[in-house]
């Protein structure tokens, strides 16, 4: 079992995680990332997240994230346009449908709950 930790968000070092071709919507956006803890069963993580600027579809996990760095505007299929930059806290449900418009490289920290 993993320690107690503390990890300066803005320094930590990501690993590429490519995206799948059928997300990316323009733009050449990139995605790195870190999980920082996983629980012993594979459901609950937590991490790191990165993206650059481009446009990008995804359908969301149950997720809290705090964004460190970098704007996106968030359109959920079906609900509300989410613009999210520093500081900002976000809860996407699992299932939503989503279109990352992200404007400057985002750099998130989240929890999952899968």
């Amino acid at each position: 079992m993993m320690h107690s930790f503390a990890l300066h968000i803005p320094d930590a070092e990501l690993e590429p995680e490519p995206l799948a071709p059928e997300q990316i919507v323009s733009g050449t956006p990139e995605v790195t990332g870190k999980v920082v803890w996983e629980s012993p069963d594979g459901r609950q993580v937590r991490g790191i997240w990165q993206i650059t600027p481009g446009v990008v579809t995804d359908t969301e996990a149950d997720e809290l994230f705090v964004v460190v760095s970098g704007s996106a505007t968030i359109e959920v299929e079906g609900g509300p346009t989410l613009q999210v930059g520093p500081g900002d806290m976000a809860v996407l449900r699992e299932g939503d449908r989503t279109t990352w418009t992200v404007h400057e490289t985002l750099r998130k920290a989240y929890a999952i709950n899968l």
